[in-house]
């Protein structure tokens, strides 16, 4: 397929990506085999390979791809890893994890989405654990993780989730006030401790406690 949303828009995202420093094929590979469009509603399928975010369910809505691409690679996944993810959303970022052999618990605060990310990774044959449930926390009980990653952010260094990593583990999440840019920042735990390095910057949504009321 050709255009924005196929081949095109992939090759044009994959420049993009090593523009910045990030040329990696089997993340590329993942991408791609991860099928995008099918995680998006058809109306916005021309915008799949955008940097933009696109509108999702819930009032929601999903990381432009190379935000997404930017934050996977810091995971620096090379298979067999224990992954927590904040903010199922879609269900696309879990199956391009699942794709790089991560075996992924992804959670989110909203039911529909959960329900619709599990249906959709079902169909593609996308192994992943889905959970609908309160990611402020995390989830204690089924950790320590490998890694965590966060698409909603903190406003101060959520130093409570150190507990839910091995040691030596790494963190992805936006850090800062809802009403500014936010710096996007890789924290490895080190003891009781996280070392941290910004790696980028983003404009998300504050993570919200508690589980959505009616949706």
């Amino acid at each position: 397929m050709s255009g924005p949303n196929g081949r095109e828009g992939h090759a044009a995202f994959i420049l993009r990506m090593r523009a910045r420093g990030i040329d990696d094929g089997g993340l590329f590979s993942a991408f791609e085999t991860a099928r995008r469009a099918d995680f998006i509603a058809p109306q916005w399928r021309a915008a799949a390979w955008s940097p933009g975010m696109i509108p999702i369910a819930c009032g929601e809505a999903m990381e432009g791809v190379d935000l997404q691409c930017q934050a996977i690679a810091a995971l620096d996944l090379t298979g067999g890893e224990r992954v927590l993810e904040i903010g199922t959303g879609t269900g696309y970022t879990a199956a391009v994890m699942a794709q790089l052999g991560a075996r992924v618990v992804t959670i989110d605060r909203y039911r529909t989405l959960v329900e619709e990310a599990s249906s959709r990774l079902a169909r593609i044959g996308v192994s992943v654990a889905a959970r609908h449930a309160d990611g402020s926390r995390g989830i204690l009980s089924e950790g320590p993780f490998d890694r965590v990653i966060v698409w909603a952010a903190f406003e101060q260094l959520p130093r409570h989730f150190v507990e839910q990593l091995v040691s030596g583990g790494t963190m992805i999440a936006p850090l800062g006030a809802p009403e500014e840019r936010q710096t996007i920042v890789r924290l490895v735990k080190v003891g009781s401790r996280f070392d941290r390095e910004d790696i980028g910057w983003a404009r998300l949504q504050p993570l919200k406690s508690g589980l959505g009321a009616a949706l």
